[in-house]
């Protein structure tokens, strides 16, 4: 990991404020690693600094936080990023169109941030995220 630490992928004031553990297991490591090599260092490299809002959730966290069962945040693939001065849109298509990835996610453009996920699957799927009615809705591509 060039540009990333475990402990900045793993720090979460939720963590914190409930005294919950979030510290990974080692196969959450190594997928967190792979996030790292495969996603996140390429898109320093490519932008600049980038933020990462939410990374590895143990699953005592993302419950209490009210995260999806199924959240690849508990697996350590997936994270929520942001970069200063790029809009989310544009973080989001470079990944697509240049990077493996198994989900990426533009989260409630335009002043939201990018879900992005790396695991074997590598499904390619992208989603817009936005609030309709006080309910999250789920559009297949970046919009």
């Amino acid at each position: 990991m060039k540009y990333f630490t475990f402990e900045e992928l793993c720090r979460s004031q939720s963590a914190t404020r409930f005294g919950i553990n979030n510290r990974p297991s080692a196969q959450v490591r190594k997928n967190l690693e792979a996030l790292v090599e495969n996603i996140l260092d390429p898109l320093r490299e490519h932008f600049g600094p980038v933020t990462v809002s939410s990374g590895y959730r143990s699953p005592t966290l993302n419950a209490r936080i009210g995260g999806a069962k199924t959240s690849q945040h508990v697996f350590g693939q997936a994270a929520d990023i942001s970069i200063n001065g790029v809009a989310d849109r544009d973080v989001a298509i470079f990944i697509r169109d240049n990077l493996p990835f198994d989900q990426v996610i533009l989260e409630f453009p335009p002043t939201g941030w990018v879900h992005v996920s790396y695991s074997t699957r590598l499904r390619g799927e992208t989603l817009t995220a936005r609030k309709i009615n006080g309910r999250t809705v789920y559009t297949k591509g970046l919009l």
